[in-house]
């Protein structure tokens, strides 16, 4: 049976109709029934549940949650069950694993106090709060005969391997088990006559009113008495008593394996080992802080888990520590739980589990399996400091001791103390030569052996790890047997500005007037005085009361003469709420893709008692509603410093808001830092500012433009010598940004060329003088032309160039290295005039392709 929390959205919701998203498996033949040492464990931040094998380590079946984010939920599971409980809505689920359909739901009231066991075909849901253990029919969600009955606020409820459920009593400091009823052969149909769950074993195990912690065993139960340090084992029949030596309260596993029982008393950080009648072994859990997760016994060695750290501890058989299990490795709740001969450690805020086998081997499991669903986990905030240790000293005293006469009785209550650092681990009730000593949570008793007409007070005071705390005395009574009748019934309503009205019909004072009511609240496991009302109603103030807990309520009827009368009838259970506090971790930021947008998320509101159903988000004048907890808001402007609050709703109404700022992209801006330039080309260097937006950059001048880097572009193709302005521009969402720069290119040179040859007419063929082509002439047009020659250049003569242009053919022959060409080069030679490129060595390697097009 799986006793952990898991965060899940309504069950309905769900998983009817299949509307789940089923992850990795194909149709219906692909059933997913639990046959393999598999376990279903939940991840919240992705809010759905995973199927992992635990021989193979590897996630199987992933089912997705549609709006299941951050509620808390019961699982328990079988080879072919698994049976949800939603403690914020109480809806109970039935799904079969074969199927993966829902077989059926049913309501219960909300929070904590009820809760879902399972084992082979039997169910079972136990109300803590009313006393009340129901069988189930796992098929139909329908009761199996007569509820077991018993008074309020039991403790424990979870099967035992050999199918017994056990349950803890501490206002009669007893242990008993249930037996399930043989199911109807048709589901949902009455069962045999006369076949209903039945109690079939009670033990005494603790004085009543001790505080009583609870866990079953292969065949039993073990019961920690929190009151006095002692662990009591109930098997095949036979108790045994083992004392312990801890200063501060015990916890155990929901489930022990094997003979020895792990008691985890984290306010020391230890493990405390008991088997049969002995503790026989005690170790420390290394690091510091009380978060420590009960220890569970599995294949020889003892696995407790810093809900701290997120890390898991690993114990051999004398206590040594063996290995140390990274886990989460940040802080948030752990769940261990040995099941199909494996214990699979999962922190449901993680993307990762791990499974350990019978021979310790520990496995990683990545619950966000890219071959399943694929994607990266979300990202892990680092952890938060540590918190400062707080001073720690004895406790104070309790406050409001008040105390109301019976026959031959007294009932006492009180507030509690002040812890002053260390957890309270009882009370201490002294008056009328008697003593008691109760639990932390039981802040009521009632006290027999009393003498009608003598007069009584009574003392109560707390302790803890360091020692007894200062008393406080009741007010004085005088036990008689003239008491009133109780209040025949008793109704709560939890309202929501967080208070609860309890009413009842005026008692019957039986000769004497009743001047006043007290009120007694009931939780799972806790009793505490709630308040004193003169009327016959009383409103318990908002806070008082912890919101998301199940409350029941009764009330006795006090005399002027200060005689109370028995406890009336409990009360409806009820769920205090109010409306949620206000979102944490409230982040705004700049969506660089979109003008006037910022994108808003947040942690999850504490919702005080009532799932919060819609998040308001204002900014700027605009409001939107949503049910996630991030959203995104546009037509805010472009370069605009947003105020962004948000407040979390629930049926109570808007909380508190939380509020941030953020700065919607703004158009880019452009600073030029310097230039450069060669021949042909032009070189700018930048910054950008892309205000909060991805910005994409380009230069321009001359008809050219570069794009790429928002850093320095280069634009080439561009005529030498040549001053140019470049522009610069830059551009987001949001708009454009510019600068420009003036930069000139290099002139480029070319050296008019023409060398005579070595016979006959060719030594003199270059010579400005002879008649006819002498090389190096020099056109307005790219063509040898009589008509267009406008002068000759002297070899040797340095020309500055300008660009190229076709034109006619040239030849330079021998008298140039065999340079031919139809290229011609515009020069500055009486103004902008043209030579063949055949007669013009241009420097730097003669490069005709440096040159743009004229």
């Amino acid at each position: 049976m799986r006793g952990g929390l898991v965060t899940i959205g309504t069950v309905a919701a769900l998983l009817a109709a299949m509307g789940l998203t089923v992850l990795g498996l194909g149709a219906a033949d692909n059933a997913v029934a639990n046959y393999d040492a598999s376990s279903w464990l939940w991840s919240t931040s992705r809010s759905e549940l995973a199927r992992v094998n635990g021989v193979t380590a590897r996630v199987d079946t992933r089912m997705e949650v549609p709006g299941g984010r951050r509620h808390q939920m019961q699982v328990a599971q079988t080879d072919r069950l698994l049976i949800l409980r939603d403690l914020n809505t109480g809806q109970v689920s039935s799904l079969d694993l074969a199927t993966l359909q829902i077989t059926a739901t049913t309501p219960t009231a909300p929070g904590l106090g009820v809760s879902v066991a399972l084992h082979e075909d039997a169910a079972f849901v136990v109300d803590a709060v009313q006393g009340i253990v129901r069988q189930l029919d796992p098929r139909s969600l329908t009761p199996v005969g007569e509820p077991v009955r018993y008074p309020p606020g039991i403790t424990g409820g979870a099967f035992d391997g050999a199918g017994k459920l056990w349950v803890a009593v501490p206002s009669e400091g007893t242990v008993s088990a249930v037996t399930a009823a043989e199911l109807p052969a048709t589901p949902g149909a009455a069962p045999p006559a006369g076949l209903s769950p039945k109690r079939v074993e009670t033990y005494e195990v603790a004085e009543p009113a001790h505080e009583l912690v609870v866990s079953t065993l292969d065949e039993g139960v073990a019961v920690l008495d929190r009151t006095s340090t002692s662990l009591v084992t109930v098997r095949a029949g036979r108790t045994v008593r083992a004392d312990l030596t801890t200063t501060a309260p015990g916890s155990l596993p929901a489930r022990t394996s094997g003979p020895q029982v792990p008691v985890t008393v984290a306010g020391e950080r230890k493990v405390h080992v008991v088997r049969d009648s002995a503790e026989v072994q005690r170790f420390t859990v290394p690091g510091a802080g009380e978060r420590l997760s009960p220890a569970v016994a599995w294949a020889g060695r003892f696995y407790c888990a810093d809900e701290n750290t997120g890390t898991v501890y690993s114990f051999d058989a004398n206590g040594q520590l063996v290995d140390t299990i990274k886990g989460s490795g940040r802080p948030g709740p752990m769940e261990l739980e040995v099941r199909e001969n494996h214990l699979f450690i999962n922190p449901p805020n993680s993307s990762t589990a791990q499974v350990v086998d019978d021979r310790n081997q520990v496995r990683e499991v990545n619950k966000y399996a890219n071959d399943v669903l694929g994607g990266d986990p979300p990202p892990v905030a680092p952890p938060p400091p540590p918190p400062k240790k707080p001073k720690v000293g004895k406790p104070g005293a309790p406050r409001a001791v008040t105390a109301a006469a019976g026959n031959a009785s007294a009932r006492v209550s009180w507030q509690a103390a002040a812890s002053n650092g260390a957890e309270i681990t009882r009370y201490v009730v002294e008056g009328a030569g008697q003593r008691h000593e109760v639990g932390a949570n039981q802040r009521a008793l009632e006290i027999t052996g009393l003498t009608n007409g003598e007069t009584y007070t009574f003392a109560v005071h707390a302790v803890n790890a360091k020692g007894d705390g200062p008393a406080r005395r009741s007010n004085p009574v005088t036990p008689t047997a003239a008491v009133p009748d109780p209040p025949a019934s008793v109704t709560a309503e939890a309202r929501p500005d967080g208070t609860v009205l309890v009413t009842w019909p005026a008692a019957n004072g039986q000769g004497n007037t009743v001047t006043k009511y007290a009120v007694t609240a009931s939780s799972a496991g806790a009793t505490a005085p709630a308040g004193e009302s003169p009327k016959t109603e009383l409103v318990i103030p908002a806070g008082q009361l912890e919101y998301g807990t199940q409350y029941a309520f009764t009330v006795i009827a006090v005399s002027d003469k200060g005689a109370g009368s028995k406890a009336s009838p409990v009360s409806n259970t009820v769920v205090p709420f109010t409306v949620p506090k206000a979102p944490t971790e409230l982040r705004a930021s700049t969506v660089a893709e979109q003008p006037g947008t910022i994108a808003v998320q947040w942690a999850p509101a504490v919702d005080n008692g009532r799932p919060v159903t819609k998040y308001v988000v204002e900014a700027a004048g605009k409001t939107t509603e949503v049910t996630d907890v991030q959203t995104t808001i546009g037509g805010l402007g472009d370069g605009q410093n947003v105020t962004v609050k948000v407040k979390a709703v629930n049926e109570a109404g808007p909380g508190a808001e939380a509020s941030t700022t953020a700065r919607t992209v703004a158009a880019p801006r452009v600073t030029v830092t310097g230039s450069s330039a060669d021949a042909t080309s032009v070189t700018v260097a930048f910054t950008v500012d892309a205000g909060g937006g991805r910005a994409t950059c380009s230069a321009a001048t001359g008809g050219k433009t570069a794009s790429g880097s928002c850093s320095s572009l280069r634009v080439t193709g561009l005529t030498p010598g040549t001053a140019y302005t470049v522009t610069v521009t830059a551009t987001n969402a949001a708009g454009k940004g510019t600068a420009t720069r003036a930069q000139s290119t290099d002139a480029l040179y070319g050296i008019a060329t023409c060398n005579n040859g070595p016979d006959g007419d060719q030594r003199t063929y270059c010579n400005a003088e002879v008649d006819g082509r002498n090389g190096n002439e020099i056109f307005s047009v790219p063509q040898q032309l009589n008509a267009k020659q406008v002068g000759w250049a002297k070899p040797g003569t340095r020309l500055k160039a300008y660009c190229k242009k076709q034109g006619e053919n040239v030849d330079a022959w021998i008298y140039n290295n065999q340079k031919q060409s139809t290229w011609w080069v515009q020069v500055e030679y009486s103004g902008k005039n043209y030579i063949p490129w055949a007669w013009l060595n241009l420097e730097g390697g003669d490069n005709i392709n440096l040159l743009p097009t004229c």
